[in-house]
């Protein structure tokens, strides 16, 4: 018990290695283990199990000192370390991490200090280590250092990029603006080049490499980024469940209203590029809002100007519009076409980027051929038209992506002088492995950086292995390893390689993917490294790579290695009114159109970058961040073998294990080795008694592996993986012998103690049972008693409950029914009235048409007797019938005519009536205002216009209403319509009214301030001051503003009739006067009347005057209403103007020319009578001002 084996697992799928497990229990002929999965695992008891090394039992921190450096060793090493939450373990120099998910408290200041100038080794594993040994060893040996981070998507590269970069500004120790630039670089980048995808929620789509500058003193002086290989196929289209880029989402989020509206930007959800297959808008590990104003401060920080950034956005409102373009499927010619199906996002694309909107619109429907030295012009189908849109946009995120990080450079780095010192130390932050269900071109780019990676990591590990042989002082010889140069050579090296191939066919005009796929095979299908396709109707390949298998396919290979879009809108772009957006393709520009054909392609270009890349590399010192992704579903404490073995071996960790294979892979420390194998050789104690554990470790080595390859070296045994399991095997034979002897003791020793005891025991065991026994006979009675009577409560309470619950249920049912029946029965009365109302006003409505009907025709019939009669003397009995048929017939279609013209109109006034219910359009307030107050002073009206009544001719145009046929009867027969329903007038709030119409910062409150401009927008500037004047009378009005305190001397000696002139007019007669005396006078002495009875016995009455004083006191009241206001409406200009300086709201400009305006108030101090006629007549009479 207790030991710790592995156990065979191995059943030919990927996980193909042995697992951790220990021995808790041997029970049955069984033997019981715990594995490393915490799951029971039950064996037969003559199983034989492979021992654990001692070193494995625990775990390393240096799998180095693992004493079987195996797959299994490796992976039990970094499981229980991850359990444990020590996420980091080191493979010599290098350092493999596993992503806790979850927040860890070992980044901190504390912890920067901490390991600032330790070697590797002096403390745990951490990421800080790394960093620091980089750097120490940049400024001890004055040599260049990299640090190559490499991982799946998800594994925590980006994150480790950063902690790194955070602790080489803080171990510089300047705290410069330089560094806080290099810092601020990663927001950006991130948010330009990062993106949401199933496996990571803040996945980078490209690979960087940060060259990061320090000079003589070790400071950060400047840095250089390089990008590689962005991922432009994600601006237009996503898998479900992953995002586009971060910058769309922040930008549409963190955004005001104005802003966006300046930008025509809404929401997420209404583009297509961001919401495709149900595509997730939010992600909960990021705050879009926040991220936006991050990044709007790195941009800051690295010197973005306010119109750089404004470009920035422009192009990215283009991108995320242009996703909405549609193209509608058209025929023109037999052939197929198509045009924009939505015209005004063109117009808004074509504003945004500044480009000529018909031009933009035949760069999308049409491509340019040039043949034998003229213009072929064809039309493109829908689907084409689609990718000429799509390829334009990933042309143009990508220039910007490129721009972005050339303008970050300007900020960051520096040009070195000649004389000047300075080291690096580059970070690597690039993709790792990948091999998806279905692989493309940017699979292939990517695999093979990792296979230049590869065999960079290979041949440093050999290395590594050798400086531990020389340090060891053992003799050995030279270990022949395969890398993978045959790899290389294959895709990119040798001549007619893969990626030659694909740019020889991006260049043929007529160059397919099957044309590529067949070519592709016919030149490499007898390499050992090419896995050709399995038919000939597939368009696919596979490469043996380092890591696996990985099958391609061909399909878009020779539009992503061209990476152009169409020749029309290159064009087009020079010609664009965008200073930012040609400075984009000025390099695209000043290429000829014979010599673009041979511009570099996209694979080209990768090369060339990845030869720079690897010839830096080669000359720097190297140091190596494995990321690992515990699981696929970014949850904590969650450790998948099978995933992380599958990430060990495609990061190449495994490639260390096959070097030491074929070295010495079993080593022991010398007082490791004494302790596990002293008994093989007998008079040797424990290590610690041991004086000379090296000479111990040699003679079990000499007295048990005679004559076989093992080393001594200084401080180490290195043996053979067939030695390791000879020395275990003699172990048991050894251990298994030793055994028998001691069980055979000490089972003696065991049987005779546990005699005596077991007497002892038993007679112990009978006092405490008979005493158990009364007690227990005892308690049951009482417990019996107990539990009846509970019963008996119990039963009596459940039948009480029982009873009353029944009762309540009847009585409740009753009571639903009855109240049920009372509802339906005032239902079905009120349906039944309602349905004898509407029946009979149908009825009557048709008995009124078929009454107009009969008596027309006899009137008709009437008519055209007469005129018959009257024509008889003169033209005889059968001409005058006959003409007075022709008559009777030609009025019947006049009036025909007419009604149904009359007809028309009604339908016409009767849709105008449906319109405006809908539209729920009320009266216009200046209707009701003409109607209380007419413009004019006279008492003439505007006569009503009624519809005229047809005497003669009515008769004959009343039958044009008549039905004709059963259609128009069946007609008449229709619902009528629902009577108007007014609307919620809670929705029309003054304070909603304010927000929407008030100019500056005015609101609904009430305020007794002054305004400095009217509270609407009006267009005249005599209307804006005649509005401020109204204002400041109203404020005076309501006493909350004091009048003018210098009175008017004369004005007040002015006698009652000037002031009654000067209200009324000349024309105000003494008759007048008088008439509006005597009003007053009936009003005041008439007495207060009960409400009037509106029986008929009670309206009629024997008084005169009570029917004559109304329309006499109502045109007097009128009158005197419409000479004041015509008299009134308008004050003196000089006392406006003095009002209004003295409120400082007129400036010189306004008082100028306020001076030659017609008078706006008196110059004196008014009335509240005056105030109010000026406040009706020019606030309320004047359309413009109401």
């Amino acid at each position: 018990m207790g030991d710790h084996v592995w156990i065979d697992q191995r059943t030919g799928t990927e996980l193909n290695v042995e697992i951790g497990a220990r021995v808790v229990a041997t029970q049955a002929g069984q033997i019981v283990l715990i594995d490393d999965n915490e799951q029971e695992l039950h064996f037969p008891a003559q199983t034989k199990f492979r021992s654990m090394h001692i070193s494995s039992i625990e775990g390393v921190d240096d799998m180095i000192l693992l004493g079987d450096l195996k797959e299994s060793a490796i992976l039990h090493n970094l499981h229980i370390r991850y359990k444990e939450d020590i996420i980091y373990t080191y493979t010599g120099s290098i350092l493999v991490a596993v992503n806790p998910y979850k927040s860890l408290d070992i980044y901190n200041i504390k912890y920067m200090r901490q390991y600032s100038n330790k070697k590797i080794g002096e403390l745990q594993p951490h990421i800080f280590a790394t960093g620091d040994n980089a750097y120490w060893s940049m400024q001890r040996y004055q040599h260049d250092q990299c640090i190559i981070i490499s991982g799946e998507s998800g594994s925590g590269k980006t994150e480790s990029t950063k902690l790194i970069l955070q602790f080489l500004a803080a171990t510089s120790g300047q705290h410069s603006w330089i560094e806080q630039q290099i810092l601020d670089a990663n927001p950006i980048l991130e948010a330009f080049g990062n993106a949401k995808t199933v496996r990571n929620d803040n996945s980078s789509r490209f690979g960087k490499y940060i060259d990061i500058h320090f000079d003589k003193r070790g400071a950060i002086e400047g840095a250089k980024i390089e990008q590689y290989l962005l991922e432009k196929s994600r601006i237009v289209s996503q898998a479900r469940d992953e995002r586009n880029y971060h910058v769309f989402y922040c930008m549409l989020a963190g955004m005001s209203k104005e802003e966006k509206q300046a930008l025509d930007l809404t929401t997420a959800s209404d583009y297509v590029y961001l919401n495709q297959l149900d595509g997730t808008i939010y992600c909960d590990s990021r705050d879009d809002a926040k991220e936006w104003a991050t990044i709007k401060s790195a941009c800051k920080v690295l010197m973005f100007s306010d119109e750089e950034l404004n470009d920035i956005l422009r192009l990215l409102s283009a991108v995320l519009n242009l996703g909405n373009l549609k193209f509608q499927a058209t025929t023109t010619q037999n052939m197929d076409t198509c045009i924009v199906a939505n015209r005004n996002v063109l117009r808004l694309v074509s504003k945004l980027l500044k480009l000529d909107e018909n031009g933009l619109c035949d760069g999308f429907l049409k491509r340019t051929i040039f043949a034998h030295g003229e213009a072929v012009v064809t039309p493109l189908n829908q689907e084409q038209a689609c990718d000429v849109r799509d390829a334009f946009v990933k042309g143009i995120y990508g220039k910007m992506f490129i721009w972005i990080v050339e303008k970050i450079n300007s900020a960051i780095y520096k040009p070195q002088d000649r004389v000047a010192y300075r080291k690096s130390l580059g970070i690597l932050d690039i993709f790792g492995f990948e091999n998806f269900q279905r692989n493309s071109f940017e699979q292939l780019c990517i695999n093979y950086a990792n296979e230049n990676l590869q065999q960079f990591f290979v041949h440093h590990i050999f290395k590594l292995e050798q400086e531990e042989y020389d340090n060891e002082h053992i003799n050995w010889k030279h270990i022949a390893f395969e890398d993978n140069q045959r790899i290389l050579d294959l895709i990119a090296s040798k001549s007619l390689n893969i990626i030659a191939l694909i740019d020889e066919e991006s260049r043929f005009p007529k160059g397919t993917d099957r044309s590529l796929c067949d070519k592709l095979h016919a030149h490499h299908s007898k390499n050992e490294n090419f896995i050709p396709r399995k038919t000939d109707n597939n368009i696919n390949f596979g490469i043996r790579h380092f890591a696996g298998n990985v099958f391609y396919d061909c399909q878009n290979f020779l539009e992503k290695n061209r990476d152009t879009f169409s020749q029309d809108l290159m064009k087009l772009l020079q010609e664009s009114q965008s200073k930012f957006l040609r400075n984009l393709f000025l390099n695209e520009f000043h290429i000829g159109t014979e010599t673009r054909k041979r511009a570099p392609t996209l694979g080209t270009q990768f090369k060339k970058s990845l030869d720079s890349l690897m010839s830096i590399l080669s000359a720097c010192q190297p140091f190596f961040v494995r990321c690992i992704k515990p699981n696929e579903y970014k949850a904590a404490d969650n450790f998948d073998r099978a995933l992380v073995c599958r990430q060990l071996r495609y990061s190449g960790m495994m490639e260390t294990i096959s070097i030491r294979r074929k070295g010495y892979p079993i080593r022991h420390l010398f007082r490791d080795f004494v302790d596990r194998y002293r008994l093989l050789a007998p008079g040797i104690g424990p290590s610690h008694v041991e004086a000379d554990c090296r000479a111990a470790a040699d003679k079990i080595c000499k007295n048990v592996l005679v004559n076989q390859d093992y080393q001594i070296g200084r401080t180490k045994v290195f043996l053979k993986d067939a030695q390791d399991v000879f020395l275990e095997q003699a172990r048991e034979q050894v251990m298994a012998r030793k055994i028998l002897i001691l069980q055979n003791s000490i089972r003696t020793w065991i049987a005779r103690r546990q005699f005596v005891t077991l007497r002892q025991s038993v007679l112990l065991i009978q006092r405490y049972c008979k005493s158990y026994r009364d007690a227990r006979r005892f308690q049951i009675i009482t417990n019996g008693f107990t539990r009846l009577q509970t019963q008996f409560h119990t039963r009596m309470l459940t039948l009480r409950y029982s009873v009353l619950r029944s009762r309540i249920l009847n009585l409740q049912r009753f009571c639903r029914g009855y109240l049920a029946r009372q509802n339906y029965s005032r239902k079905l009365n009120a349906i039944l009235i309602l349905q004898s109302e509407v029946r009979r006003h149908i009825a009557q409505k048709h008995m009124r048409r078929y009454r107009l009907q009969e008596k027309m025709y006899r009137e008709a019939e009437q008519e055209r007797y007469e005129e018959e009669k009257r024509l008889i003397p003169k033209l005889g009995a059968k001409r005058a019938k006959e003409e007075a048929e022709r008559k009777y017939q030609e009025r019947l279609k006049i009036l025909q005519r007419e009604m149904s013209e009359q007809e028309r109109l009604e339908q016409q006034r009767a849709k105008e009536n449906r319109l405006l219910i809908e539209k729920k359009i009320y009266t216009d307030e200046s209707d009701v205002f003409n109607n209380i107050f007419p413009s004019s002073g006279d008492e003439r009206t505007t006569p009503v216009h009624r519809p005229t009544t047809v005497t003669t001719g009515g008769m004959q145009s009343t039958l044009g209403n008549m039905p004709q046929s059963k259609d128009n009867i069946e007609r008449i027969d229709k619902p009528l319509p629902l009577p108007y329903q007014d609307e919620d007038l809670k929705e029309y709030t003054f304070a909603k009214f304010a927000s929407t119409y008030f100019q500056g910062n005015a609101t609904s409150y009430f305020t007794k301030k002054t305004l400095k401009q009217p509270l609407l927008a009006i267009k005249s500037e005599r209307d804006q001051l005649a509005a401020l004047a109204i204002w400041i009378t109203i404020l005076r009005f309501m006493c909350d503003l004091p009048d003018v305190r210098t009175p008017n001397v004369i004005h007040q000696k002015q006698s009652v009739m000037t002031k009654i002139h000067s209200t009324l007019g000349r024309k105000f007669n003494k008759k007048d006067l008088e008439e509006a005396q005597k009003l007053n006078e009936l009003i005041d002495n008439q007495p207060i009347l009960p409400p009037p009875d509106n029986s008929p016995s009670k309206q009629t009455t024997n008084d005169p005057s009570s029917a004559s004083n109304k329309p006499t006191s109502r045109s007097v009241r009128q009158k005197l209403v419409n000479m004041t206001l015509k008299r009134k409406s308008k004050l003196s200009t000089d006392n406006a103007i003095t009002r209004l300086k003295d409120l400082d709201i007129l400036s010189s400009t306004q008082q100028i020319k306020m001076s030659g305006m017609n008078p706006f108030l008196e110059d004196r101090p008014t009335s509240n009578l005056e105030k109010l006629h000026f406040i009706i007549g020019l606030g309320i009479h004047v359309a413009e001002l109401r």
